[in-house]
């Protein structure tokens, strides 16, 4: 009897064991897909200074994170039938947001690069880049050429496509790498830079904004394969291909241009708010220069 009895405890223990190996495995080999579905929200990273793809804005008296990156991770959040979350933050720590694993995806216009390629994942593109200086309306006739900005002082944003481009296509330009694209446009125009190196879409919005401000017709050359893309962790192929989806469709029925187009008009009716107002702290804040965030 006592045989039988131990011979029962070691099966139930053998028993247990086994299905707590099983539990185990299961948990470890949910999906990515699976676990944002079960904690209910897509959190994504992004950093709200570059207009019209993100940046902050007055929406019903509160102040909002809006863009057409933004529309495309509500886009994303609903196929996968949950809440989005978005995280703000310095650009320079967006990826770092995402290999930590604090956020799920990252948008922020960042270009698929070959050196981030080896350490994320990305989507397709979904939005092919232009770069341009944006300059002081004074200047314009005196930056027509890479030779006349061959020595000047270049602001770009730290950590970004546009700031490396410097670097290699105008090594002995001064360069002022700088976390906040807002902060970059204030150093234009005070006068501490000569022009500020941003994508197209970004320059075209402040100088819409600022009648002292316009885009250069001078530009450096882009890679081939550097557009804006979707930062996904390495291996999570399964949300890869969920956000591959939707930005496809996205791009086929014209909807990513209808955000864009969306965004440049909420940036326009933002600027006559703050003509209305008067006001130049509101004024800072809602033409993306974020002289409040950076102090607070």
């Amino acid at each position: 009897m006592k045989l039988k009895k131990w011979i029962f405890v070691l099966c139930s223990f053998l028993a247990s064991f086994f299905l707590v190996a099983c539990q185990s495995s299961s948990s470890s080999s949910q999906s990515t897909v699976e676990a944002i579905k079960q904690k209910g929200k897509l959190v994504v990273a992004t950093s709200p200074d570059y207009a019209p793809f993100e940046f902050q804005a007055l929406v019903d008296g509160k102040n909002q994170v809006v863009g057409a990156d933004i529309d495309m991770a509500q886009a994303i959040a609903d196929e996968l039938g949950v809440k989005l979350e978005v995280s703000s933050m310095s650009f320079d720590n967006v990826l770092t947001s995402l290999q930590t694993g604090k956020a799920d995806l990252a948008i922020a216009g960042i270009s698929a690069t070959e050196e981030r390629e080896e350490v994320f994942d990305f989507s397709i593109p979904y939005y092919e880049n232009k770069i341009s200086f944006l300059i002081r309306k004074t200047d314009h006739e005196k930056y027509k050429d890479l030779d006349s900005l061959a020595s000047a002082n270049i602001a770009a944003q730290k950590g970004t496509v546009p700031e490396s481009m410097v670097k290699e296509q105008l090594p002995k330009a001064q360069l002022t790498s700088l976390t906040n694209m807002g902060e970059a446009v204030n150093e234009l125009q005070s006068g501490k830079v000569d022009a500020v190196h941003m994508d197209e879409p970004v320059a075209l919005s402040y100088a819409t904004k600022n009648a002292d401000l316009a885009v250069a017709t001078v530009s450096l050359t882009m890679k081939e394969g550097e557009e804006n893309a979707v930062a996904i962790k390495k291996g999570n192929s399964d949300l890869k291909e969920v956000v591959d989806k939707v930005i496809q469709k996205l791009k086929d029925d014209g909807t990513y241009q209808t955000y864009l187009e969306k965004a440049a008009k909420l940036t326009e009716v933002e600027q006559k708010k703050i003509t209305e107002a008067g006001t130049k702290v509101l004024a800072s804040q809602l033409s993306l220069d974020y002289q409040a965030r950076r102090s607070g």
